[in-house]
């Protein structure tokens, strides 16, 4: 069985940080991209950031500068490092792993960030 577990997730005030993790079982996160999607309320799933298998990293233009997605291989784990948060950073954050060979994709039960004004 494939897992992938958020964590770091909670309530900020406007301007503060949040570091989340993904930690990955059942698959070696080094074959896969790895990225981070967001739900809001009513809205649709948006990717954040993502790293490819090289490291290659992109992000969305609302959390560009703001944000640092990485991997550690040997850890099996994805993170990502969100700074000088807005209240519209506010969603369920759901780390994601795709592979194309067998187009697999997989999810995790996503972790709540909500940022006050």
């Amino acid at each position: 069985q494939v897992q992938l577990v958020e964590s770091g997730g909670g309530l900020v005030h406007t301007g503060g940080s949040l570091s989340l993790s993904c930690i990955v079982s059942g698959i070696n996160s080094s074959d896969y991209v790895m990225a981070w999607y967001r739900q809001a309320p009513g809205k649709q799933r948006t990717t954040v950031a993502r790293i490819d298998t090289r490291g290659n990293s992109e992000y969305a233009d609302s959390v560009e500068g703001r944000s640092t997605i990485s991997r550690d291989n040997a850890k099996n784990t994805l993170y990502l490092q969100m700074n000088n948060l807005k209240p519209e950073d506010t969603a369920v954050y759901y780390c994601n792993a795709f592979n194309m060979r067998g187009y697999v994709n997989y999810w995790g039960q996503g972790t709540q960030v909500t940022v006050s004004s």
